[in-house]
């Protein structure tokens, strides 16, 4: 393919080889935010066109907020990997993947600037609109693959996107002293917590038992919703946002 006109008007096109289509039915319900991991957006827009890499996404939004299409929005980019929400491992196949410029947590995590910010938000916001994707489908690549994933990461500010009309977040619960869950607890409660997350998308077995899977799921949790302090431990300020969470999500699906 020598090019494509772009889906998103202000995108420019450089085709990346590493796509194919969608498999049966599917199509994009979910859009995956990702960071770049790497030290430039120069390397990462070249690896991501790599045949080599066998690694796509279907846009990358720069520092500046410039933003390149490589694969089109009908097409299955490879950005996910190995990956699940709401039961479903084929993420790729459902999905719409933003690769976002940033170093990441290896290689000097920083703050996202506010250009780069604008331009995804314009651009969620034009993929949601086509595609009909629902708020609490704008989701973290850290939340389809926690513990092999922690992208974008705690810095990531999702409250900005939520403020102009993109992603679901409620305010966090404020973090006080009290019982917390932790590794290793039995319970009704841990079998509550299980339950609401896995309620909300989370791939979390309800065992009762906080096990080390429970621990790397809460602690995507709070990097997505409570990021003030991302421990894995469950205490009341996880609980309470989670809760605040699922029933806004309920009060949505009404309106």
């Amino acid at each position: 393919m020598s090019g494509f006109p772009p889906d998103e008007p202000s995108a420019e096109v450089r085709v990346s080889p590493n796509f194919g289509p969608r498999r049966g039915t599917l199509r994009p319900d979910m859009i995956v935010l990702h960071y770049t991991g790497m030290a430039t957006g120069a390397g990462a827009e070249a690896w991501l066109c790599d045949p080599a890499s066998e690694v796509s996404s279907h846009y990358l939004v720069h520092e500046d907020g410039r933003i390149v299409q490589m694969v089109r929005e009908s097409d299955r980019a490879w950005h996910a990997g190995t990956s699940s929400w709401f039961g479903r491992s084929d993420v790729n196949s459902c999905s719409i993947g933003i690769e976002i410029v940033n170093p990441g947590h290896m290689l000097g995590y920083r703050n996202f600037p506010k250009p780069q910010i604008d331009g995804v938000i314009g651009l969620c916001a034009g993929i949601v609109e086509r595609h009909s994707i629902p708020a609490q489908r704008v989701l973290a690549h850290s939340d389809v693959a926690p513990g092999r994933k922690v992208d974008p990461g705690e810095k990531f500010p999702w409250k900005a996107l939520f403020a102009a009309g993109v992603g679901h977040v409620v305010p966090a619960a404020p973090i006080r002293r009290g019982a917390v869950l932790k590794p290793d607890d039995t319970g009704a409660e841990v079998e509550a917590l299980q339950s609401m997350l896995s309620l909300y998308g989370y791939g979390v077995e309800i065992t009762g038992a906080f096990d080390r899977q429970t621990e790397i799921v809460v602690e995507a949790f709070q990097r997505h919703f409570r990021q003030r302090l991302v421990d894995g431990m469950a205490d009341g300020s996880t609980i309470r946002t989670l809760e605040r969470l699922l029933a806004s999500a309920r009060i949505a699906s009404l309106k």
